[in-house]
């Protein structure tokens, strides 16, 4: 992360399967998962927030109400190493949805500096950035409005809270036996969370998903090529879902 707490992988998984994986009918029992992605670098919101790793997740739903843990563990200690764990409540009704996020990542610079039962605002005080996320699905498309609320979130020139913000477009589509998802998303004002001066593009990308079997098992392996147009980076990930 750019900032020591930056973008806790918001969009941990959770968080992204609340906002954006909505229209989804409500279970009337209790319902876990639990699962776990490796992936060949960690980008999140067109940022680059360390090498390859283990994404663990885990969550219980019950009538629409989800709450999730998501974490990633750098596979490098020696190279861009990042530890993160995130929880995320959220409530889907039909095609709406809205969660609550709280990330926690630290990196190498500040790896064990910033105790996690530490809170307050700014990276002085706390590694915690809080999240509230917003999200409708249209059917082929859907929309997601994320927006920092607490925390060690981003500052604007003066130094004042940017409140910062991430809205996303997602746009599923089939080809043959592979899933694609084309995504867009956007800071709207200038905050150094997504290092933006103004209302900027930073994030576009396609993901590819196909179902592998090996053996008697089926993994989905997933590959991403994407961009921040902001900062003219691009990248691509290679994942695997277990």
């Amino acid at each position: 992360m750019k900032k020591s707490m930056i973008g806790k992988f918001g969009v941990c998984l959770f968080s992204l399967f609340v906002a954006t994986t909505v229209g989804v009918k409500a279970q009337d029992k209790l319902d876990a998962s639990v699962g776990a992605d490796l992936v060949s670098a960690y980008e999140w919101r067109g940022q680059d927030l360390g090498g390859a790793a283990a994404q663990p997740y885990a969550g219980i739903s019950y009538k629409g109400l989800t709450l999730g843990a998501w974490g990633s563990v750098g596979l490098d200690k020696s190279n861009s190493y990042t530890s993160e764990l995130d929880f995320t409540v959220g409530y889907t009704s039909g095609k709406f949805s809205a969660a609550v996020t709280d990330y926690y990542s630290l990196v190498n610079a500040n790896f064990g500096d910033v105790k996690y039962f530490k809170y307050g605002s700014g990276s002085a005080s706390t590694a915690h950035v809080y999240e509230a996320t917003i999200g409708y699905n249209f059917g082929p498309l859907a929309l997601a409005w994320n927006t920092n609320f607490a925390g060690n979130d981003g500052t604007k020139s003066d130094d004042k809270r940017a409140y910062s913000t991430y809205i996303q477009a997602t746009a599923p589509f089939k080809v043959g036996a592979v899933d694609f998802k084309a995504e867009l998303g956007v800071s709207p004002w200038e905050t150094s969370y997504y290092v933006n001066s103004s209302f900027a593009v930073v994030n576009i990308g396609v993901t590819a998903t196909k179902q592998v079997k090996i053996a008697d098992f089926t993994l989905p392996v997933y590959a991403k090529i994407g961009a921040n147009p902001d900062t003219q980076r691009a990248f691509v990930v290679l994942g695997v879902t277990l």
